[in-house]
């Protein structure tokens, strides 16, 4: 027992409390054991008792929610909406309840939409804590146990097995061929090789080959690790802090929207009150009227319709993308996924398929090709274009046979996806295997040498189906070369092993980013039954090679294509190596070979924030970065004003998704913690898709902006109205609740039918809209104004008309109402096309939405004039059927004077 096991009545000595920033990878274990003041024989229950309480539960600290009525509430923070309630307030105290009413109604039912369109709350942190083990094995009192791993304390010793996850952050003491798959965390395709060495100070995670980071699988071997940092200390916990620290940014939709909305309040309220200066200093009119007028003015002015009309068109491409395997979790993500200039995509699991895959297959007979990617068996070998079967090519028939029966792997399909059981290069042997049609059953195993980080390789003993006994060696390319002193030549035939030869074939297809491993065998006498390291020396004869990487994904390679099409950068940041990182981005077309630049982890820590900013800008790749380095990049982005969208599948990549303006996850590989952070779900894993996504996002837009420009001449027409009314001292031709009625029935009919607009021609190959631009532009501004004035101007002049003619009030305003929604009516079908002409008979009928929305506004309208209900509410009347009559004939004529105005405009852009 050691000293550290004694009971002794002095109390404990007092641990230094070691987490990742003490660099624990770069120091010895004698140091770190001494520090913790532990040893391999763990602690006894007291001291660990004591320190769980000085260090706390294992486990990440929970993230505190919004409370149900803060998110139904947070609807209400508008400045429309506040000039909405203070109508409310000033009618309810004049006395005008059914006015109060409607108004309240509306603005209820707005915020009931955006709060169950909202959806969930974020779960990140929550997904993350899924990640962490529920069981550790540890050493107690000397004895080994099993214990809930929320009970582990920096000191304890805790020991790994293959297929358990990692409870804690270790340094690791003892291991046995110990390979840890920490891609969630590095973005490496493969498992990590870990010893018990220390590494330097400023080594990456994924460098650090003497630890075992909490949440991480053992892929294969054995461990055993002292805990160095447990709960909130442990990576896991450092990229937890990350999110929960990082602030997410309006989108640009919001932004815009917020700008429009004070915009135009402050000129609502400015008009308002001139309208009551004017109508109590200068026609001495009673203040209450003057002040329902205004309020009146208010109401009709605010298009309250549009929040509505905003999150309906979103929830229209919501479902859309749903149709695409887009899961979206926010409704805003979509439009500004449409807004975006700049993708940073991690490269595993994202642009590639984290599926190892063998690329090629040189012997002395040629260079192989191997086409189809992934673990599906699908695809053939080919030499100088044609396919190459074993029978005909001894040479690869050697190779293929090395590499299925010295391979523990098994690659099978599971509910339609091809799965690995065992080591990922091995699956890629595995496959490479079947598509050569190769059997390894046939091949009776007598012993094995299994792969371990000293050697690099592994080795079989086997009988062959013809009788023949066998070595066969696979490893790394230069271990082999070490054991070899022929090579099976061009002919068939045994000759002198040219080493320079295989050297300059290693060299080749490691520049293509490609992790290259050698197969080797010899003959031995029936005889021999076992297998040892000795055997494996010298007069081994090498075979040849195989080039295996985790390949790009072929659709990923067109989206890349289409978004530079469509002025859209792709920016790939991963965690692997800076040569992997080139070839894949040289594949995916990121860049020329000769111009294609990789920038470094190391590089972006040494960079200030101005200069990363320009790093980030003129830099497509950058390799071995960490959950910081990615998050810094999309931060650097953003402050040179691009629209970012970031994707990923592993928890390093969760803070700078959280971060972007569209986080984007891979819904089969991605981890809970990922999805949980990101606004949009990839539920086919397909980088494609994003593509996509970008055409929803910018049709998604371009419709906002016609139910926009549709939209506000209703407002503006409504309150040019009212606001000449009073200027003039006429009779007001609208009341308050008539106005609620237009602006309403015209938004959830005719706007809505916009929502429903195809894509225009082009959409993908127009750039991005500059970040800043405003969503209404001078051009629109001019069309809002025009029409306003000709709808509003046509109304006052009809309702006059028909005071004249001696018509009661009631029946007069009726008409008024009338003439207001049937020139909206004619002016949708001139909003479906910001310039180009609504009298093509080819576009008449693109959008069967339109038509019928046109038909159900006319059904409500005929139930405003002769229903007995609303005839009380609104204060109408029944009208002959004649009085329909000049309204449509005014609808029609400003469908003509704008069509004729869209065609002036085209004209003069030509």
């Amino acid at each position: 027992m050691s000293p550290h096991d004694k009971q002794t009545d002095s109390p404990a000595p007092q641990p230094h409390r070691i987490t990742p920033v003490d660099a624990a990878h770069a120091r010895p274990v004698d140091a770190v054991l001494e520090a913790l003041a532990s040893s391999p024989e763990g602690l006894d229950s007291d001291e660990a008792a004591r320190r769980l309480e000085e260090f706390g539960p294992n486990r990440l600290p929970e993230a505190r929610k919004e409370g149900v009525l803060k998110r139904f509430f947070k609807h209400f923070n508008d400045v429309l909406i506040y000039v909405l309630l203070a109508a409310a307030a000033i009618t309810a105290t004049l006395g005008h309840l059914i006015d109060t009413g409607v108004i309240l109604g509306v603005v209820v039912i707005n915020a009931i939409i955006g709060f169950i369109q909202e959806g969930k709350a974020e779960q990140a942190l929550e997904g993350i804590r899924k990640m962490l083990s529920l069981r550790a094995d540890l050493r107690r009192d000397g004895q080994w146990c099993s214990a809930d791993a929320d009970g582990l304390v920096p000191g304890d010793i805790v020991r790994l097995r293959s297929g358990a996850r990692v409870p804690a952050d270790l340094r690791l003491i003892e291991t046995n061929n110990l390979r840890i798959e920490e891609s969630a965390l590095t973005g490496e395709s493969v498992p990590a090789d870990k010893t018990t060495e220390a590494v330097a100070a400023d080594a990456g995670v994924g460098d650090r080959l003497g630890m075992a980071y909490s949440g991480t699988l053992v892929a294969a071997g054995r461990g055993v690790g002292v805990v160095v940092a447990t709960g909130a200390d442990t990576e896991l916990g450092r990229i937890n802090r990350l999110i929960a620290e990082v602030e997410t940014l309006q989108t640009p939709l919001t932004r815009q929207m917020a700008q429009f909305s004070k915009l135009l309040s402050v000129v609502i309220v400015a008009l308002a009150v001139l309208m009551l200066a004017i109508g109590v200093l200068l026609h001495e009119q009673a203040p209450a009227d003057v002040f329902l007028a205004a309020i009146g003015f208010a109401v009709a002015a605010i298009p309250e319709g549009l929040p509505a009309i905003l999150t309906i068109t979103l929830a229209l491409g919501v479902q859309r993308m749903a149709q695409r395997n887009a899961i979206t979790r926010k409704l805003t993500a979509v439009e500004t996924l449409g807004s975006v200039t700049v993708i940073c995509s991690d490269k595993t699991g994202t642009l590639t398929k984290n599926e190892m895959t063998a690329r090629h297959v040189v012997t002395r007979g040629g260079l192989y090709d191997v086409s189809g990617t992934g673990y599906r068996p699908e695809g053939e070998i080919t030499l100088d274009g044609e396919a190459a079967d074993l029978a005909r090519h001894g040479h690869l028939h050697a190779v293929i046979e090395v590499a299925a029966v010295a391979n523990d792997t098994h690659v099978a399909e599971e509910d339609g996806q091809w799965r690995v059981t065992g080591e990922p290069t091995e699956g890629a042997l595995r496959t490479l295997a079947h598509k050569a049609g190769f059997e390894a059953g046939a091949h009776e195993r007598h012993d094995s040498i299994p792969f371990e980080s000293a050697n690099k390789f592994m080795a079989t003993l086997n009988t062959a189906p013809d009788g023949q006994r066998r070595i066969l060696l696979k490893g790394a390319p230069d271990r082999l070369l070490d054991r070899c002193h022929l090579e099976l030549g061009a002919s068939g035939e045994h000759e002198a092993l040219d080493r320079a030869f295989w050297e300059e074939q290693i060299e080749m297809l490691s520049a293509e980013g490609l992790r290259v491993l050698a197969a080797a065998a010899r003959e031995v006498p029936d005889s021999k039954r076992a297998l040892a390291p000795e055997d494996l020396h010298e007069d081994m004869v090498f075979l040849g090679l195989i080039g295996i990487i985790d390949p790009p994904r072929p659709e990923a390679i067109d989206a890349i294509r289409s978004c530079h099409e469509a002025g859209i950068r792709v920016k790939m940041i991963t965690g692997d190596h800076a040569g992997t990182a080139r070839a894949i981005g040289i594949e995916m077309g990121l860049g020329a070979a000769g111009e294609l630049k990789v920038i470094s982890g190391a590089e972006i820590e040494a960079a200030s924030d101005e200069e990363l900013q320009q790093i980030a800008h003129d830099c497509d790749i950058f390799a071995r970065t960490s959950p910081e380095h990615k998050l810094r990049l999309v931060k650097a982005l953003q402050a040179r004003g691009e629209v970012v969208a970031m994707t990923g599948d592993g928890v390093n990549d969760a803070p700078a998704l959280k971060r972007a303006d569209v986080g984007v996850a891979m819904g089969i590989k991605g981890t809970e913690a990922t999805k949980e952070a990101a606004e949009i779900v990839l539920a086919d894993d397909n980088f494609s898709t994003i593509e996509r996504a970008v055409e929803e996002g910018r049709t998604i837009y371009d419709n906002l902006r016609k139910a926009i420009l549709f939209i506000l001449p209703t407002n503006g027409a409504q309150g040019f109205v009212m606001l000449a009314a009073v200027v003039f001292g006429l009779t007001l031709p609208l009341t308050p609740v008539q106005i609620l009625w237009v602006n309403m029935v015209v938004a959830v009919t005719l706007a809505l039918a916009l929502a429903f607009e195809p894509a225009e021609p082009g959409v993908m190959q127009r750039p991005p809209r500059k970040p800043g631009t405003p969503i209404i532009n001078g051009l629109m501004l001019m069309r809002v104004g025009f029409v306003s004035l000709l709808i509003g101007g046509a109304t006052i002049a009809w309702f006059e008309y028909s005071l004249l003619q001696g018509m009661e009030l009631k029946t007069a305003r009726t008409i008024a109402v009338n003439t207001l929604v049937v020139a909206q009516a004619w002016y949708l079908f001139n909003s479906r096309f910001l310039t180009a002409s609504s009298l093509a008979p080819s576009r008449m009928f693109t959008n069967p939405g339109a038509l019928v929305s046109v038909a159900l506004l006319g059904l409500l309208q005929l139930g405003f004039v002769y229903l007995p209900l609303l005839n009380t509410w609104f204060g109408t009347t029944p009208l002959p059927i004649e009085a329909w009559g000049p309204p449509m004939v005014i609808g029609l004529l400003v469908f003509l004077i704008i069509e004729g105005e869209k065609a002036l405009l085209r004209a003069r852009q030509r």
